[in-house]
């Protein structure tokens, strides 16, 4: 690589979020803590984890990044609940044990290959309220992906100006960026936000990408075929890219080195993850009582690995499965289908639907 005259620049550690990507069982308490730009939506005590708690009553807790329930009895057994694992909500009539009718949220993910299904029952009036909240607060999150989503070609520049997000700023805007993702290049233009870094081409604005600083693992300047190019590498979970780009006069690159490091560096702190929600007082009284009463809980509970595995077999939708099954040819239909459990074949299946 040709050497660079600029000093190598680096953003500072950004800790990836996994909180609205992930499902954690019996995670680690300090997990649980609502992380820097995490807000809670509403909360609620005297919840019954139906499908793998064994009827435990808990509070569940509806953040603006995910879903979680913890144990009364034990906060060492809790779920985090990612939204961006989750498939669907619905609200279901069903009977609880200790309250008789009453509501249920039924929540269907899918995580690392696997299907989970939790059943969370309402034992107390206000319950069926935060289900909702729950469902609208998801929502919320699937319509805001340009804050935490890197993006291609989308409709994000129209007539040289940027479509802005709520709550989005633009810094700076800069003409004469080369994007090195081709052998030749192509000419266009920056826009430097407090939530993300745009670049469009000239010559077609919907050649472009909009890559969020969550979503940045590292900026630095690098030698290239080109000369030097500010390179922004992105985390594993957006494609793990590394993104170049040169800028033209050569004197501007560092100015924009040290922009887009500070902005950078100034979102970590207070993340904008776009998820807008009506935050109530008391809600955020209970939910920091709630973290209270998990920190002075010092209950022991001992456990190893197939406790765990345990522990997670019950939230399968498929009761004893672990991962999606195998597609296997199927003669009688002369198609690709899911393998189905032995003794079962898709005619038999087909005269059963049939003739009932």
């Amino acid at each position: 690589m040709p050497e660079t005259p600029f000093k190598d620049l680096t953003t500072e550690k950004f800790d990836e979020v996994w909180e609205d990507r992930a499902i954690k069982f019996d995670a680690p308490v300090r997990q649980l803590e609502a992380r820097p730009g995490e807000k809670v939506a509403d909360s609620v005590n005297s919840v019954e984890d139906s499908k793998g708690g064994d009827g435990q009553r808990g509070a569940l807790i509806v953040s603006t990044l995910r879903l979680s329930w913890v144990s009364h009895k034990n906060s060492k057994k809790n779920l985090s609940i990612g939204w961006n694992c989750v498939a669907s909500l619905q609200i279901k009539k069903t009977k609880s044990k200790l309250r008789g009718p009453t509501k249920a949220l039924v929540v269907t993910t899918r995580f690392e290959g696997s299907r989970f299904e939790f059943v969370f029952t309402s034992l107390i009036q206000h319950a069926p309220k935060l289900f909702a909240t729950a469902i609208n607060v998801h929502k919320a999150y699937q319509s805001t992906t340009l804050y935490r989503e890197l993006k291609l070609r989308g409709s994000i520049v129209k007539e040289g100006k940027l479509n802005l997000l709520p709550h989005e700023e633009v810094f700076s805007q800069r003409k004469g960026v080369w994007n090195l993702s081709s052998e030749q290049g192509n000419l266009g233009s920056f826009f430097v936000t407090n939530i993300r870094l745009v670049w469009h081409a000239q010559a077609a604005e919907n050649f472009n990408v909009s890559i969020p600083y969550m979503q940045m693992a590292e900026i630095k300047v690098r030698g290239s075929k080109f000369g030097p190019a500010l390179v922004v590498q992105t985390t594993k979970s957006s494609g793990d890219y590394a993104l170049g780009f040169r800028i033209d006069p050569e004197e501007i690159l560092g100015e924009i080195m040290q922009e887009l490091t500070s902005l950078h560096r100034i979102y970590a702190s207070e993340p904008v993850f776009g998820v807008d929600v009506s935050v109530k007082r008391e809600a955020l009284e209970a939910a920091a009582e709630e973290r209270k009463r998990i920190e002075d809980d010092v209950e022991i509970v001992g456990g190893g690995s197939e406790d765990h595995d345990a522990v997670v077999a019950a939230y399968y939708a498929d009761a004893g499965r672990k991962s999606e099954k195998n597609i296997v040819y199927d003669p009688h239909l002369g198609l690709a289908i899911e393998e189905l459990p032995p003794g079962v074949t898709t005619k038999s299946l087909w005269e059963l639907t049939f003739y009932d």
